[in-house]
């Protein structure tokens, strides 16, 4: 249990707070170098926070499993390792490079199918309103 809340704050703080303010100084600044190395620290954070759901649930019992998660989280920000460039540059940049398409693709159809589904349960709940309040008014 400690370690998990221990393990919650350093990934708020260390992996969310901080990163956040120094973007927020990049983007200020104009500084180009490091506008980059936080683009690619977000994108490869954003794959961790998803792989990190689905681990929490499967992995929480490993030993040390929380402790590994702040370690990781350190090694993505350390400046000595750039964790994070490591990954984005040999993983994460060739796999979306390689499946841009399939995935502009997939966003496509996830949007029109969203879509739909939202106009088709939009007109079922007008049409319940309308029923209730047609059924409220003959009364």
């Amino acid at each position: 249990m400690v370690s998990w809340i221990i393990s919650r704050l350093v990934v708020l703080i260390f992996g969310t707070l901080y990163p956040a303010y120094s973007s927020y100084k990049a983007v200020k600044t104009k500084n180009v170098k490091e506008y980059v190395k936080w683009m690619m620290y977000w994108i490869v954070f954003a794959f961790f926070t998803t792989a990190e759901t689905l681990t929490d649930i499967v992995l929480s019992w490993f030993p040390f499993y929380f402790e590994l998660k702040i370690a990781f989280v350190i090694w993505l920000l350390s400046p000595y390792t750039k964790g994070s460039s490591v990954l984005y540059r040999k993983f994460v940049h060739p796999t979306l490079s390689n499946k841009e398409k399939e995935i502009d693709e997939y966003i496509t159809q996830a949007c029109d199918k969203s879509y739909e589904t939202m106009m088709r349960v939009g007109k079922r709940g007008l049409n319940l309103a309308a029923n209730a309040a047609v059924t409220a008014a003959a009364k």
